[in-house]
């Protein structure tokens, strides 16, 4: 799969917005990849794991024991990875703030994990997920992610492998441009504020 067919698959899903952002690193961005629209289609999201599986080296691949995501992003594209690869699949959360394995999920001693995000932008969130798989005994071998938004720029310290690299700016609060500073800003992830009491 070619990069403008990647792309032509976020379009026709509506997953590519505009406006004015802030992503879950706490950027702000004139652009926002919600890939949740893009994964709700079955096939597609298959179609898309199967993408990536094919582009990672043949020798990284045969290693994966085990697929880990971050939820909530993570979740759809996690479980299509460990149908491309043929293995299973779970998810680490965060309900007190800190990634953990819940759920019943355990990971063996020395299973090598593909750690799968569906958006990378800072990395901040998958070196947190990558800890916590490690910490439970996993061994973390490599990185993947629907969209790489970091400009080649994010360092795991595990390979990475991204479907697509998506270069738009992004910017934080203090430095808005003007054009970006004059709309009103959203925040359409996964991940909210808390509210005041």
């Amino acid at each position: 799969m070619q990069d403008d067919e990647i792309l032509a698959e976020f379009r026709a899903s509506q997953a590519l917005l505009e406006g004015h952002f802030i992503l879950s690193s706490g950027l702000h961005s004139a652009h926002y990849l919600q890939c949740a629209r893009v994964l709700m289609d079955p096939m597609r999201a298959s179609r898309l794991a199967s993408a990536l599986a094919a582009r990672m080296p043949r020798d990284v691949r045969s290693q994966i024991d085990l697929v880990i995501s971050p939820a909530m992003g993570g979740l759809i594209i996690g479980h299509e990875m460990g149908r491309a690869l043929g293995v299973e699949a779970m998810f680490v959360e965060r309900p007190t703030g800190t990634f953990e394995l819940r759920r019943g999920f355990a990971i063996k001693p020395g299973q090598k994990v593909l750690l799968m995000e569906d958006v990378v932008t800072t990395g901040l969130s998958s070196r947190e997920a990558i800890a916590a798989v490690n910490a439970a005994g996993g061994e973390v071998i490599a990185a993947g992610a629907l969209v790489d938004r970091s400009a080649g720029e994010v360092s795991l310290g595990v390979p990475f492998f991204p479907l697509i690299s998506l270069n738009f700016p992004s910017y934080p609060a203090e430095s808005l441009p003007p054009e970006l500073a004059s709309i009103p800003a959203t925040k359409p992830g996964s991940r909210k504020e808390p509210e005041a009491a």
